[in-house]
């Protein structure tokens, strides 16, 4: 048990990225009943929690995901307490923007240097995660003001349904059976294949470059074995 904690102290991130997987498994055994949509919104609290937890540890400022969280678990409260679905919107289009900034905090923190550390590649991972939370946020408030955005026959879509667009898209894998049919969810749904190619590109590229040996140039090699054979 010491050797847990002393784990999510030194990598906060592994744990967040633990935390929403488990979430992934978790919301379609409880987002069909009263109870379970309660517990979605307890849930998301946590997660909220543990993202700021590993925002602190980058160089984004803190106090920026706390006023961001405020609101969020403010909403969500009057949401779970008074019934006020009106306020769904508001509350997904303030989740996005912290999960965003979370996501481009911790990009920061692995850019920051020119190493790769364990560390990092979880938070690569949970970066990834943190993007498609974003875009799941985004989903949920273009279907509240819009229901018939993600299908045809005015189907209502889970948070699991659109998680799983989300994570499709994001990974460049298709959209399977949820497909974006407003022309506003299309737009959205445009931006986060492109977010996952240039993830892909510029972040996850970069982090596997800096755990590669430094490539040593022909001419160098041919000069270095020349000072050896001398020095013999």
């Amino acid at each position: 048990m010491t050797r847990f904690f002393h784990h999510t102290r030194r990598h906060p991130s592994a744990i967040l990225l633990l935390v929403q997987l488990l979430g992934v498994l978790l919301y379609p055994f409880i987002e069909d009943t009263e109870i379970g949509r309660t517990g979605l919104n307890v849930f998301g609290v946590i997660v909220l929690g543990m993202t700021i937890r590993t925002v602190h540890r980058t160089p984004g400022p803190t106090w920026i995901s706390m006023a961001l969280a405020v609101p969020i678990i403010l909403l969500l409260a009057l949401q779970t307490i008074f019934e006020m679905p009106g306020l769904l919107p508001w509350s997904s289009a303030l989740e996005a923007l912290f999960y965003f900034f979370a996501a481009l905090s911790l990009i920061a923190y692995m850019m920051e240097d020119d190493q790769t550390t364990v560390d990092e590649l979880y938070a690569a991972a949970a970066t990834f995660t943190l993007l498609i939370w974003a875009f799941t946020h985004l989903f949920v408030m273009t279907q509240a003001l819009q229901p018939g955005a993600f299908s045809e026959d005015g189907t209502i879509r889970t948070w699991s349904d659109l998680n799983h667009l989300s994570f499709a898209l994001l990974t460049g894998t298709g959209m399977g059976s949820i497909v974006a049919v407003s022309s506003h969810a299309r737009s959205l749904a445009s931006i986060e294949m492109m977010a996952g190619l240039m993830y892909l590109a510029a972040v996850v590229t970069r982090l596997i470059g800096f755990t590669m040996p430094p490539r040593v140039a022909p001419a160098k090699k041919e000069t270095e074995r020349a000072n050896t054979g001398q020095h013999d």
